[in-house]
């Protein structure tokens, strides 16, 4: 596997007239991962994807994709790239059968056509024109003609939104099978828990620009801090209790009879706290460690207020 990422974006500038949405971003895209794009609405993710997959030039910066430029080299490009879009890309009049077919037959070397209707759950709705399908079937043929030409990179915008569970597990399957066959994906994705289960690394965009980046557990670690939660009688100790705990940890009571201490949660800090439970008569109730996630963070970085 090259030691070159499969992506490389130096201050990429995009602007909508005199909206600016991309303002200097820059991302590398390890070749082999999976390297998920997050952020909320504005935040430029769509732009920097299109930009990358060639379908607008830059208004400054640079673009390269495979070692090449997707505009000026999109020939050379185009048959080494998967991309499915957050909609569209398809004849609204085709059955969707049909458009698999003739999207394999424009590879030397395509997917198993069969496989990917069975894997997708496409079976029943072969013979249907594209424009009847539901939403969720549209979504599961573009991710199949995006994969079926045995693409190098693969950008996925968006791949599960509106399926149900067992088709955003098939499409969560067939990402970790092009990863076991080295192939870079690139995905946007509004929920953290996909992002958490698929992505080698993460990037995390608000207002045209990457703001945090690295691998969920790296994310994870850089945010607040994890927590204990217990339950016992209102109103203990809490001056006894923090005198127990090592230095740097904090005890409150938020709410009546449910205490939290947060710090370096692991073994040592639990043995200490049930300790203490002990030789103070307190039996506690429901001791579990809160472990602070890729939504924590994210809502960190980029606030809780509703986004247009």
């Amino acid at each position: 596997m090259s030691n070159e990422p499969a992506v490389r974006v130096r201050g990429l500038v995009a602007r909508y007239g005199d909206k600016t949405a991309v303002d200097g971003l820059d991302l590398d895209v390890p070749a082999g991962s999976v390297t998920a794009v997050l952020g909320p609405n504005g935040a430029g993710k769509t732009t920097v994807v299109e930009t990358c997959e060639g379908y607008r030039r830059p208004d400054a910066g640079t673009v390269r994709v495979l070692g090449l430029d997707p505009v000026a080299d999109a020939a050379r490009l185009r048959p080494r790239v998967g991309v499915m879009l957050q909609s569209g890309g398809v004849y609204p009049g085709a059955r969707a059968g049909e458009m698999l077919a003739h999207t394999a037959r424009l590879h030397a070397h395509p997917l198993d056509v069969d496989f990917l209707v069975e894997l997708l759950g496409l079976g029943s709705c072969g013979r249907t024109p594209y424009r009847r399908l539901s939403g969720g079937q549209q979504q599961r043929l573009s991710l199949a003609m995006a994969v079926v030409g045995r693409p190098e990179l693969v950008f996925l915008d968006e791949p599960t939104a509106g399926l149900d569970p067992q088709a955003r597990r098939a499409t969560w399957e067939l990402v970790r099978r092009l990863r076991a066959d080295g192939v870079t994906t690139v995905l946007t994705t509004h929920f953290m828990d996909e992002a958490e289960q698929l992505a080698d690394r993460v990037a995390i965009l608000d207002a045209g620009r990457v703001i945090a980046g690295g691998t969920v557990q790296e994310l994870c670690r850089g945010g607040a801090e994890d927590s204990l939660r217990f339950t016992g009688r209102p109103g203990l100790d809490l001056g006894s209790l923090l005198k127990a705990l090592p230095d740097g940890t904090a005890a409150s009571e938020p709410v009546p009879g449910t205490y939290r201490v947060s710090g370096d949660v692991g073994p040592e800090l639990l043995a200490t706290v049930a300790s203490w439970c002990a030789q103070n008569g307190v039996m506690p109730d429901g001791i579990a460690v809160e472990r602070h996630t890729l939504e924590d963070v994210f809502l960190e970085l980029t606030g809780r207020e509703l986004r247009g």
